[in-house]
């Protein structure tokens, strides 16, 4: 039977920015929320109904929840935490002087909790909301565990990062793109939709080390997309071009350049035209001395991707290894600036035996196109071509996936009985349990 409430009492540690705008906001759907600070003037100023920052909104929200008698602030941390179905951790965790981020704030809470826990009777979610690399519920768990209270039966500890912009975190906290839960505590969960069930936004659950990482991934990913329209504008404005032009037509595509286009992790980039382009860029630049330090750094940041598929084959301590997939991706028979060719090369040079399938350079050896590339650049490779997968499942005692087709993905799940499987772009969706099966970057 399904317990789950439409409200329920929250403690929120730290009063800052994310926890006064979270208190307010889920004092507003109706939950009764305590605030817990060990400044005594954020806690006065909830508790006069006045917001611990200025934010558009915040000021009038905190007022009319004080007066509904669903939002207060306390420094007794034991009575909060006795009296909470819900704990949720909105403490800061600043750089540290090497860029680390610093939880002693998580930790000294974690030890509150711990210290309080045993005061309590009944099921406690226990939610971060402070940006926290993964790792740290576990060792938030850890720690109140220590209380004598059982893991996943007394106490969950759930990740939820948030997703609020300074000026607008009202408007963001009721409308996200998203809400994410990172816990598989089917308890922990039903609580959770329970908190946010007022909120029309998809709910996604993932697991906890997922979530618990994503914000940094979400905002590297914006101080990126600054950069990149600020290395665009100055190469543009060095040439007398306008960059607020290129990059408005540049957000008009919306399937490549705005979009999930691209941004899967796997091997590297190849083909007649992101090399070519993205070399001819950062000429340009150079020609007029202008500094590109993200775009010069993207060649060798996909060199990269190379070297560390080289690793992995030569960590596996075989020499015969079949390649399925020679041309840059699949579909064509395209070798130019293919990192498979350039992945091929390192291991013949270091003494490889290697057999090759791909169907479509095989038929291009023979009347393709490319066929006058192949004689000229690759001979050595296009001598290493099977027409066969029979005859290089037989050969191989290491099989590297380097596209994704059908006919490919069927072959790696057979091979996966007897041999080892390099998987250079996720060819299987649910990763096989065993040790032969060794996906590039997952």
């Amino acid at each position: 039977m399904s317990t789950q409430k439409s409200s329920y009492t929250i403690a929120v540690f730290g009063l800052g920015y994310v926890g006064c705008v979270s208190a307010a906001c889920l004092a507003q759907l109706g939950n009764q929320v305590i605030g817990v600070d060990v400044n005594p003037h954020k806690v006065e100023l909830i508790n006069q109904g006045k917001p611990t920052v200025i934010e558009k909104g915040i000021a009038e929200l905190v007022a009319q929840q004080h007066a509904a008698g669903r939002l207060s602030a306390t420094s007794d941390i034991g009575a909060a935490v006795k009296n909470a179905d819900i704990c949720l951790i909105c403490v800061g965790t600043p750089s540290d002087r090497h860029g680390a981020p610093d939880l002693s704030f998580i930790w000294h809470v974690a030890e509150q909790i711990k210290e309080a826990a045993s005061q309590r009777e009944g099921f406690q979610t226990i939610i971060i909301r402070s940006t926290v690399p993964p790792g740290t519920c576990h060792e938030v768990e850890q720690i109140i565990a220590r209380s004598g209270k059982k893991v996943d039966e007394d106490f969950a500890v759930v990740s939820n990062p948030e997703f609020l912009r300074e000026g607008t975190s009202i408007e963001d906290y009721f409308n996200p793109p998203y809400t994410l839960i990172g816990t598989q505590n089917e308890r922990a969960l039903e609580m959770l939709r329970g908190m946010y069930g007022p909120i029309e936004a998809p709910l996604l659950e993932t697991k906890r080390e997922v979530a618990e990482i994503i914000k940094y991934v979400n905002n590297s990913f914006h101080a990126l997309k600054v950069v990149f329209a600020g290395e665009i504008g100055a190469l543009c404005h060095s040439m007398g071009v306008d960059p607020h032009a290129v990059m408005s037509l540049f957000c008009e595509d919306r399937q490549l350049n705005i979009s999930p286009a691209y941004l899967k992790p796997g091997f590297a980039y190849g083909g007649s035209c992101l090399p070519k382009d993205l070399k001819a860029l950062n000429s340009m630049a150079r020609s007029r001395h202008v500094e590109l330090a993200v775009l010069s750094a993207v060649e060798r940041s996909n060199e990269l991707l190379i070297e560390r598929a080289v690793d992995m084959i030569v960590a596996q301590g075989k020499v015969k290894v079949g390649v399925l997939g020679l041309a840059f991706k699949a579909g064509t028979d395209d070798l130019r600036e293919s990192p498979v060719v350039k992945l091929l090369e390192r291991l013949i040079g270091k003494g490889y035996s290697i057999k090759i399938y791909d169907q479509n350079v095989l038929t291009s050896q023979l009347v393709g196109a490319n066929k006058q590339y192949i004689e000229s650049t690759v001979p050595h490779l296009a001598n290493l071509l099977t027409p066969s997968l029979e005859e290089l499942l037989a050969f191989s005692d290491v099989i590297v996936v380097t596209q994704k087709n059908e006919e490919y993905r069927k072959l790696a799940e057979e091979a996966l009985t007897s041999k080892i499987v390099v998987d250079l772009v996720r060819i299987l969706d649910k990763l096989p349990e065993t040790d032969r099966y060794k996906g590039l970057l997952w």
